[in-house]
This record gives C-alpha cells, sequence and structure tokens, in this order.
C-alpha cells in the first residue's frame, strides 16, 4: 500500500493469500475463521515448534482449512498471536480437520503451553468495498488493522461511508490493497468489533511516504463533502483501535 490511511475507517483480518479465491466460483464470498492465543510466554519455542507442525500436517495444504498465524506486535492484544483458516464458506467448517489425530495432536501437543484462547470470530470480506485484488500474503506480510464499533443508532449510515472510503483508495495512485470485514455474529457494545478493515503493507517503510487519501477524496467527491465524511465516522462509530500483525510464515500451514 503506497498510502496509510490514517483518516479512515476501519482496519482487520487475513488476511490470507487472495490468489486462492481464484479457483472459487462466482457466488463465494470468502470467510475466516479467527483467534487469539496468548501463549505461555516462558515456552515461546516449544509452543512455536508444536503448532507448526500441527499446521503443516493437518492444515498445510491450499483451500479452505489452510491456517495461517500472525504476531500481535501493537495495540491492546500485542503480544498474542492470532490463528486464522480460509478463506472459507460455513459449509466447510463440516469438513474441517478434526479426526486422524488432529484434535488429539492440538489438545497435547500445543495447549500445555497455551494460556488463553479468545474472540472466536468469523469474519466475512464485503467484496463490492474491497480492493484487494489477487495479492500473495507473502507479499504485503504486515496488517494494519482498524476494528470499529458501530455507534447505536447509527448503522443505516455506515454502508455510504465505507463506499466514500472504497471509491477514493480506488481512486488513489499506485496499488493499495485494502480490505473491509463483517464480524458475522453478534458483538453487542462491550466486546463492540463489529467492522475491521485491513491495510495490507509491503515493509514499515511505507508509513513513512505521504497520505494522499484527503486530497484524493475532496477530488473525486468535492471539497464541501470532507467535512460531513469526517462528522459522518465521529458520529457513526462509537469507539475504534489499531493492531498491527506481522505474518508469522514459520508457524503457518505453507
Amino acid at each position: 500500500m503506497k498510502q496509510l490511511f490514517t483518516l479512515l475507517l476501519i482496519s482487520i483480518i487475513s488476511i490470507g493469500s487472495m490468489n486462492e479465491l481464484r479457483a472459487q466460483d462466482d457466488s463465494f464470498t470468502p470467510m475466516w475463521e479467527s483467534f487469539y492465543i496468548t501463549p505461555d510466554y516462558t515456552k515461546l519455542k516449544e509452543l512455536g515448534e508444536a503448532m507448526a507442525k500441527h499446521n503443516k500436517k493437518y492444515h498445510g495444504e491450499e483451500g479452505p482449512h489452510r491456517a495461517v498465524v500472525y504476531n500481535v506486535v501493537s495495540g491492546p492484544n500485542m503480544g498474542k498471536m492470532v490463528w486464522q483458516m480460509g478463506p472459507l464458506k460455513f459449509a466447510h467448517l463440516d469438513s474441517r480437520p478434526k479426526g486422524g489425530g488432529h484434535d488429539e495432536d492440538w489438545r497435547d501437543n500445543v495447549m500445555p503451553y497455551v494460556k488463553k484462547l479468545s474472540q472466536g470470530e468469523y469474519w466475512k470480506q464485503d467484496m463490492d468495498l474491497s480492493n484487494t485484488g489477487d495479492g500473495n500474503i507473502a507479499d504485503t506480510p504486515i496488517l494494519h488493522i482498524r476494528f470499529h464499533e458501530v455507534a447505536k443508532g447509527h448503522g443505516y449510515s455506515v454502508d455510504h461511508l465505507l463506499d466514500q472510503i472504497s471509491k477514493t483508495i480506488k481512486a488513489m495512485d499506485g496499488d493499495n490493497p485494502w480490505g473491509v470485514y463483517d464480524n458475522q455474529f453478534r458483538q453487542g457494545y462491550r466486546i463492540g468489533r463489529h467492522l475491521a478493515t485491513v491495510s495490507f503493507l509491503k515493509n514499515y517503510a511505507e508509513y513513512d511516504e505521504p497520505n494522499t487519501f484527503k486530497e484524493t477524496f475532496e477530488k473525486l467527491h468535492g471539497e464541501d463533502a470532507w467535512q460531513p465524511f469526517v462528522r459522518g465516522m465521529q458520529d457513526s462509530m462509537s469507539n475504534s483501535w489499531d493492531e498491527i500483525w506481522e505474518y508469522n510464515a514459520t508457524l503457518s500451514g505453507n
């Protein structure tokens, strides 16, 4: 991504290689299963060895059951890992790895080095709004994720705001991979992880590059549209926060 969208909406989830989607039916809307892992920090070596072995044995092939692991390096969940499976649809969960020693291996060889599992979620990508293309996860190993809580009574305005953002990003110069993701189950307002977007970065140096989002927005939508957009974001989102995830190829399925 040539620019960092510091003024935008929400930046989630892997999320995964989009090359896999080309083999899917046109009606397939990609989704990912995701959860945080709080490791036993005194046993990181053992956890890494066990998880890498598990993922490469049971979740290594391209397809809906492929596992990808991220290290959370910034934000409220810093120090945790994220385990994701997909892209998939709900029907793929019926055939997920279970037998053949899968469950026993996770229980006996991975979980002894884990303090806690949390935020088990399913995130579905909005393909119309997203600008992810067919990028490979290894080419953009840094994910800038922004989670947002939609304010009570303001859900009606979110689609319009996201559409403005999406059109602006697609109009910006260069490659600007960015995705919009919806949490598939009710989160309430205590958890509040309603929506997320992901900005996919090749390296940290991209944070130093000029941000042309506002300039492009005003050219596309008009200068008089900027302040209503800012107010709309403030009114529609009651909370938001960022996390940075780094792709961990060693622990991932392949």
